[in-house]
């Protein structure tokens, strides 16, 4: 049984593809993108955000490491056949952000590269949106105790366990790090065009409610500035509201 907010969504992204009230015009292209600490819940945000949404209405693009022909060539070009058109949606788990983030932390930019990319970045998403894209930037944030809770539990669970890396609980002791890259990271490129939202993840329910509030927010805003005719129970008002998802336990996909 979908909530108001999801029943919301459903409506805007059918008025985004043209084919709400067949008239086929479509509406501007919407592209969120998720980061977050390690276990920060950013999987089970994303499943409660396109779970009402027909799987041909969206695309969810999960962002490893680049390969070795990738390296060749600018960071950035490897995510263009990822981004929605005019009509489209997609979801990106991770993104360009990994430029000032692992890869600043780790080494495998130079200092020159990764201090560069803040300008880069947010040209590249200047461009973007003036094209008319609704960019939805998430950072969800969790305590360095509660990933540890969540760890354990994934450590205990035969069907997270696999979600658990030697990587994670390496970059979890490079802490303060991450934390001094995520701080700048935010700061330099919060702008008005692309803003970040700080999700507070450490309830996972007021956090998948928070992505999908602002996401229903953010696309009706932008339909109605295209002109497009949206109807009125698709249009979320901008006070915060309690919204009760009724699904799994809201310690699934931990």
């Amino acid at each position: 049984m979908l909530t108001i907010e999801q029943r919301r969504l459903l409506l805007l992204r059918l008025v985004a593809g043209g084919i709400f009230d067949g008239s086929g015009l479509l509406g501007p292209p919407i592209c969120v993108v998720f980061e977050g600490w390690d276990a920060s819940g950013k999987g089970g945000a994303i499943r409660r955000l396109v779970a009402p949404l027909d799987p041909r209405h969206v695309r969810v693009a999960s962002i490893g490491a680049p390969n070795e022909n990738e390296k060749r060539h600018h960071f950035l070009s490897r995510f263009w056949p990822v981004l929605p058109g005019w009509g489209g949606m997609a979801v990106l788990d991770r993104s360009w952000y990994g430029r000032v983030l692992v890869e600043r932390v780790e080494g495998y930019a130079s200092q020159e590269q990764w201090r560069r990319a803040y300008e880069e970045i947010k040209a590249f998403e200047r461009t973007l949106t003036d094209e008319g894209m609704v960019m939805i930037k998430f950072w969800m944030h969790i305590s360095p105790d509660e990933q540890l809770r969540r760890f354990h539990a994934r450590e205990k669970s035969v069907l997270k366990r696999w979600k658990l890396t030697e990587e994670d609980w390496r970059n979890r002791h490079r802490w303060a790090d991450y934390e001094q890259a995520v701080n700048e990271m935010v700061e330099r490129t919060d702008t008005s065009f692309a803003p970040w939202t700080v999700v507070e993840a450490e309830d996972k329910r007021y956090a998948r409610v928070k992505v999908l509030q602002t996401v229903t927010q953010r696309i009706a805003h932008a339909l109605v500035e295209h002109g497009l005719d949206v109807p009125a129970d698709a249009i979320p008002p901008d006070a915060p509201r309690a919204v009760v998802i009724s699904d799994e336990s809201a310690d699934s996909d931990t």
